[in-house]
Parts: C-alpha cells; sequence; structure tokens
C-alpha cells in the first residue's frame, strides 16, 4: 500500500533542457544511456558515436529529453510522448 500523503510529498521529475548542458556533460549522458539500451542493432553494428548523435539529434528535434529524478537521484533520456506531468 501506498500512502497518499507520501506521494504528494514526492518531488516531481524534471526535464533538464540539452542546450544547457556542457559539451561533456552532454555527451556523457547520451553515452550512458547508449551504453544502458544495449548494443544489439541487429544483423550490423553501429558505432558508439553513430548513437549518440542519433540521440542528439532526437534532443535537438524535441522528441527526446533529458528528465532528472530528484527522488532516486537520476538522470535518463525519454521520449517527449510519453512525459506526463513533469515539470519543464
Amino acid at each position: 500500500m501506498s500512502d497518499p500523503d507520501m506521494e504528494a510529498e514526492r518531488p516531481e521529475p524534471v526535464v533538464v533542457p540539452h542546450a544547457e548542458l556542457s559539451a561533456d556533460a552532454l555527451r556523457g549522458v547520451i553515452e550512458a544511456f547508449v551504453l544502458r539500451e544495449g548494443t544489439e542493432y541487429g544483423s550490423r553494428d553501429v558505432e558508439l558515436d553513430a548513437k549518440v548523435d542519433a540521440v542528439l539529434r532526437q534532443l535537438d528535434r524535441k522528441e527526446a529529453a533529458i528528465v532528472f529524478d530528484p527522488v532516486s537521484e537520476s538522470i535518463d533520456i525519454v521520449v517527449r510522448r510519453n512525459l506526463r506531468n513533469i515539470a519543464e
């Protein structure tokens, strides 16, 4: 069972504008995401740089967003259509 009062006090995840991160920090976040997602892309290998570039393009087109969860103190990249009630 969850306590409704505890749910109300839980801080919401926050979208982190990727343009506000340094180039090194942004690349680190994207690389961590890409490496966590696995490396199997069917019958051909895709280089890390190509994967990073693809995610960066999604961020630039606002198809994806970087989200920080203050409860777990973790950061992730999510598809924007999956964002609900997250502060920007």
